[in-house]
């Protein structure tokens, strides 16, 4: 049986609910996360940023299938590279901003 097209809408809807909702959470703890790590305090321009964190989204990427992604940091006892204290802040979604942005800069 169709689905008469007010009912597709709905869903539609709902879905699209659930995705902001999904991707407010997702900016949260990563918000919480660069809060933590100190990017708070720090100014960057948000292309450099993007650009960095997509560099860091294919560093997790690439080693999701060789068992490296489930790194906590620690094994690297603590040393963290001078690039990555330069961010202030998180963004989620499309560069030209969405709703699941986060800023940490104030």
């Amino acid at each position: 049986m169709k689905k008469p097209s007010s009912k597709i809408r709905e869903e539609i809807a709902k879905l699209q609910e659930a995705l902001k909702a999904a991707e407010t959470r997702e900016a949260e703890r990563i918000g919480r996360v660069a809060l933590k790590a100190g990017l708070g305090e720090i100014e960057i321009d948000e292309a450099e940023l993007q650009i960095a964190f997509e560099d860091v989204a294919k560093r997790f990427r690439s080693s999701e299938g060789s068992g490296k992604g489930d790194s906590n940091g620690k094994e690297r006892g603590g040393a963290r590279s001078t690039k990555s204290r330069e961010t202030s802040t998180v963004t989620t979604g499309s560069a030209s901003g969405s709703a699941g942005e986060v800023r940490t800069d104030g």
